[in-house]
């Protein structure tokens, strides 16, 4: 149970991004994460969050697969989201907005005027 403590970050994302399939336990002094993300974007997010605690890799054995291979990831547009919130958190650097931007232009006129329920596509990493 520490273990799920300790990684409880991960394993929220987990369940944000609606992996299928999941199962996580602890055994034999491991985190066991299997389960299938949607697209390559959350399974990286979820070792992102993995990686963020020192010892991860004596202490967690992930088998995250991906479903979707179209697209690097697709996201949901929040309340209080801009696009360099969003490259943050997606791509790591906020600087590449434009790169969302420039992959949306279909539904996107103004990197500044996003609206709540937009999906959009990510860009590879």
């Amino acid at each position: 149970m520490a273990l799920m403590l300790k990684y409880k970050k991960a394993l929220e994302l987990t369940g944000e991004f609606k992996f299928e399939d999941l199962s996580v336990e602890e055994v034999a002094g491991k985190l066991e994460i299997k389960g299938t993300a949607a697209y390559a974007m959350e399974r990286d997010m979820v070792w992102d969050a993995i990686k963020e605690n020192t010892g991860w890799e004596a202490e967690v054995a992930a088998n995250i697969k991906v479903k979707n291979a179209d697209a690097y990831g697709r996201y949901v547009v929040k309340s209080g989201d801009s696009l360099s919130k969003i490259a943050a958190r997606t791509l790591g650097k906020a600087g590449r907005y434009t790169e969302i931007f420039e992959d949306n232009k279909d539904i996107l006129k103004d990197p500044n005027l996003i609206k709540p329920g937009q999906v959009l596509k990510i860009p590879q990493k």
